[in-house]
């Protein structure tokens, strides 16, 4: 029964955390800050709502979110984005795991005297420690890298190292802390470092993996299981996660009392491995994503809380100089892990200098870590843990900041007024009747610069004040104002004028500009088939209001796409400019959940794509979706 009111305080608990996060976001500063900042106000050394007898009980909730947690760290690593980058990749996170993984074991063990729970430990114990901690200090966090990303539209050799790194990274620590587990616990019992020892990691590890793959193959068959409903699903996979914390410590207990040795398998690592497979290796990589995505803000929410409320304020009263201590130490291992991983992968010294910056952060994965080491070694797991979480604090808001002033330095962001500026295509447009004004509009609304025309040489000032656009007089068409409208750098011409000059303009933009889309009012129905041979879209008033108006009978829901009234969702052709997507299948890109690629314009003709359409420099993709990310589809396909 008091598991139950522990419980149900809890969500009380969490719930608050929830508003109290959204209102640190509103200030500009991380959710998760606000959630351990509840959890320690709810904790039992200010308010009291929450006691460490209800910590203790609710160990379950740990288990739950960090199996989810390293789910979602394995399906970050996305083998074909990192295509043509696993030099850069490799050499930058080896340069920052070795020398992160170095200075860390040797500041940490040289602090121990200043360190409370460390002070009365032998050496072996004090290195246990110290590898436990160095572990935690290799941690990133993709999330915030994403964000960042995202938020600053970030595009780039510099941004595609940033990211890969630190998804690489996730997986790396995961498996080092394994190892160092495993080591710290052998070292903490007076077993001492032999072969037999390295054998019995060795096998744990690779128990482990296999166990991962399992896991993995047990998600594919939950997520195609065609009766279950969206929500079994997603109790299914939280329901696997934690029957790995529960496998791990039914060995433990069984090898203890009954084998020579104890087995300890590694929950992380094994749920990292079953959300690598899944999203690498099977064809559920979507849904498994979605569910992540889905599930992914409430599991953060009750997680940070709860580790907020077991935070131990009056051992972080006296370690916060060590966490500050460890704080630079990270920074200092980071720079030159990264700084010489660049150098040796030959990236450029002016990238090299700052890319420390962008792999300060630190949130989920390291604070799981954390958590885990309290759990592992309940003596002093519980003052580590609020040490360890200390110096994740100070990297959580300091480092997205550095990551910000990095990307920026880079010249690698595209803010909204830059991209507009970069990246916005035009238009231009003659006539300057009602339906051309309309058009315009229209067209700028989606981000397209526009000029219109006019077939006179005097400049009306007031017809140009009225239309909110710059106007552009010429007195003739012919090749001459051609050149002075700059029609070789527009990716479209609209010609509203009669069919004789809208011939005239056609011919001229197909014959000497190579116009990619000519567009054309027809006044005569008849004359739409000289048009086509130029490659133009002609377009019938009369006969387009009937077609239209036969598509919203006939399929609403396409025609409301097609006429832009569709809540949230529009059409747009992007361009594939990126070279480093060429040749790449439909299947492999991690596209957002909300857009899907209809079709594929190629050399003339449309191609229907599915899964194992390749894409090639210049494709044309027709793609529907939100605003938003269509926007980031944009800035990643176009170059």
């Amino acid at each position: 029964m008091s598991i139950l009111i522990f419980f149900l305080s809890f969500v009380l608990v969490s719930l608050a955390s929830q508003k109290i996060g959204d209102l640190f976001s509103h200030f500009r500063l991380p959710k998760i800050s606000g959630y351990l900042f509840t959890g320690v106000l709810a904790g039992p050394f200010i308010l009291g709502l929450m006691s460490k007898e209800a910590v203790a009980n609710l160990a379950f909730i740990d288990d739950i979110s960090l199996a989810f947690i390293a789910f979602a760290a394995g399906s970050e690593l996305y083998l074909p984005e990192l295509r043509g980058r696993f030099r850069s990749i490799g050499l930058v996170t080896g340069g920052l795991v070795v020398t992160t993984l170095a200075l860390g074991v040797i500041s940490v063990y040289f602090l121990a005297d200043f360190i409370p729970f460390m002070g009365n430990l032998s050496p072996t114990g004090r290195l246990a420690i110290a590898l436990l901690a160095a572990a935690i200090m290799v941690a990133r966090s993709p999330s915030v890298a994403i964000a960042i990303i995202n938020e600053l539209r970030a595009k780039g050799p510099f941004t595609q190292i940033a990211l890969g790194v630190t998804m690489v990274s996730d997986v790396v620590v995961i498996i080092l802390f394994s190892v160092s587990s495993s080591v710290a616990a052998a070292l903490l019992s007076n077993l001492g470092i032999d072969i037999g020892l390295l054998a019995l990691v060795l096998g744990e590890i690779t128990l482990s993996f296999g166990i991962g793959y399992l896991l993995g193959k047990t998600l594919e068959i939950i997520l195609s299981a065609q009766a279950a409903q969206g929500n079994v699903k997603i109790a299914l996979i939280i329901g696997s996660g934690f029957s790995v914390f529960l496998l791990s410590d039914i060995l433990a207990g069984y090898s203890h009392a009954n084998l020579f040795i104890e087995m300890h398998l590694e929950p992380l690592l094994i749920c990292m491995v079953g959300g690598f497979y899944l999203n690498n290796f099977t064809n559920y990589r979507l849904d498994f994503v979605q569910i992540l995505h889905q599930v992914g803000p409430t599991i953060y929410v009750i997680f940070f809380t709860l580790v907020g409320v077991g935070l131990k304020l009056d051992i972080l009263a006296q370690v916060w100089p060590i966490a500050l201590a460890l704080f630079l130490v990270r920074a200092v291992s980071i720079f030159i892990g990264s700084f010489g991983g660049g150098v040796l992968a030959g990236d450029t010294m002016a990238h090299n200098r700052i890319r420390w910056m962008v792999f300060i952060t630190q949130a989920g994965v390291a604070l799981g870590l954390a958590a885990q080491v309290s759990d592992a070694f309940p003596t002093w797991g519980d003052d580590f843990a609020t040490t360890m979480i200390a110096m994740v604090v100070l990297n959580e808001m300091l480092g997205p900041i550095l990551f910000k002033w990095a990307i920026n330095r880079s010249g690698e962001a595209h803010t909204r007024g830059a991209f507009e500026a970069d990246w916005a295509r035009s238009a231009i447009i003659f006539g300057l009747e009602g339906q051309a004004l309309a058009l315009a509009r229209q067209l700028q609304a989606h981000g397209w610069q526009i000029k219109l025309v006019s077939m006179t040489a005097d400049h009306d000032m007031e017809a140009e004040e009225k239309s909110g656009f710059d106007i552009y007089p010429i007195a003739a068409i012919n090749l001459k104002s051609m050149h002075y409208l700059e029609v070789d750098q527009a990716d479209a011409v609209i010609a509203m004028l009669s069919d004789e000059q809208n011939y005239r303009i056609c011919e001229l933009a197909y014959e000497h500009f190579g116009t990619e889309i000519l567009v054309v009012q027809l006044n005569d129905r008849t004359k739409a088939a000289q048009f086509h041979e130029l490659g133009a879209l002609a377009v019938d008033p009369a006969t387009a209001i009937v077609n239209l108006f036969d598509h919203l009978v006939r399929s609403p829901s396409a025609a409301s796409l097609f006429m832009g009234t569709a809540d949230n969702q529009d059409i747009v052709d992007i361009e594939v400019r990126d070279p480093s997507l060429n040749g790449v299948t439909i299947r492999n890109l991690r596209l957002p959940l909300d857009t899907m690629i209809l079709s594929i314009s190629r050399d003339g003709h449309t191609i229907i794509s599915h899964g194992y359409t390749r894409l090639k420099l210049g494709d044309h993709m027709t793609v529907v979706g939100s605003p938003a990310s269509l926007d980031r589809l944009r800035l990643r396909f176009e170059e």
